[in-house]
């Protein structure tokens, strides 16, 4: 050992002194390279194999990461549009608002009423926003409804394509008068009681009459989709659809007054006749006092009861007078 350790020494003495050993050096470098790359291999395989597994979690949760990006940014844009979208309908309810002659009130719509038979929507306003029973519902494109039922804070309204609503209306073309009902489940509205040859056109506007006194005159109802003529029966079939959102509104005017009507003219008495002895009997206008200078004319008299006959003669009837007389007209000669 001591030996091996002083052979060192001189080695190293040597190298440092006259570089003797450099060749030496390189070629048993180059010799080993080999056996000192395949000694690494292990461990480059360990590390590798370690860092494609950390490599591949990393991936992976970056992945789940950028997806829940994904949905949050999807929900937020989807959020955004829909603000715009009802920022837009809000502006154009106010915009409705501003056409209405009445007062509205503003409300949202909470949900749809569980009975599939019927087209009703519940409101949050009810009576202590002052919302009462019968007013119309509307939206910027036209009716949608009329509040049926009234709760402290909200209320239910029936769609006009309820079964059971009607509206009167005309026609903005020609003013042909109608009643709009709805039809139910089709989502559609017929027009009622038209004659077959009333003057109506598929594509025709159809809006308020206003005689009602309810509906302001001028809202848009519906369009005419359908014409049918019967000519077998008194009345033809026209079928239409609603022009307002009524299935995908989420805010809705109430119009909270009714439209100011004239008043009723005053009722006009009837002049009934007198009536005499059980009948009646037209009535005479009073006699007019003759004019100055004129010949009275005797009025016919009316005829009296003949008298019983007298067995005793008759006295001779004096002699005539050349004066005409007048005679008042009620009074009966014999």
């Amino acid at each position: 050992m001591m030996v091996f350790a002083g052979i060192s020494i001189a080695l190293l003495l040597l190298d440092s002194r006259m570089h003797a050993l450099t060749a030496v050096r390189q070629a048993v470098g180059t010799v080993l390279y080999p056996v000192q790359m395949a000694a690494l291999v292990p461990r480059d395989v360990v590390l590798g194999v370690g860092n494609y597994f950390s490599s591949l979690s990393a991936l992976e949760k970056q992945v789940r990461d950028l997806k829940h990006e994904q949905i949050a940014s999807a929900q937020i844009m989807q959020q955004a549009q829909l603000n715009i979208v009802e920022n837009n309908h809000l502006r154009k309810l106010m915009e409705a608002r501003e056409r209405v002659p009445v007062k509205t009130l503003m409300a949202e719509v909470l949900y749809d009423t569980r009975d599939s038979a019927t087209r009703k929507l519940v409101l949050d306003r009810g009576m202590q926003h002052g919302v009462e029973l019968g007013r119309p519902v509307i939206d910027n494109l036209g009716v949608v409804g009329q509040v049926t039922r009234v709760f402290p804070f909200t209320s239910e309204v029936t769609l006009l394509t309820d079964e059971e609503q009607a509206i009167p209306v005309q026609l903005l073309r020609n003013g042909v008068r109608s009643v709009a009902i709805g039809r139910g489940k089709s989502g559609t509205m017929e027009l009622r009681f038209t004659a077959p040859t009333a003057d109506i056109q598929i594509g025709d506007i159809v809006i308020t009459s206003g005689l009602d006194g309810l509906y302001p005159a001028g809202l848009a109802v519906a369009r005419v989709t359908l014409v049918e003529r019967n000519a077998h029966g008194p009345f033809g079939r026209v079928v239409c659809q609603p022009l307002a959102g009524i299935e995908r509104n989420t805010q809705l005017l109430i119009l909270m007054t009714s439209p100011e009507m004239p008043a009723r003219p005053p009722s006009e008495e009837v002049k009934t006749g007198r009536k005499i002895a059980g009948k009646m009997a037209p009535i005479k206008e009073a006699a007019k006092e003759p004019a100055a200078g004129a010949v009275p004319v005797p009025a016919p008299a009316t005829p009296a009861a003949k008298p019983p006959a007298s067995p005793l003669p008759k006295p001779a009837a004096p002699a005539a007078a050349t004066t005409p007389v007048a005679v008042p007209p009620k009074e009966a000669t014999r």
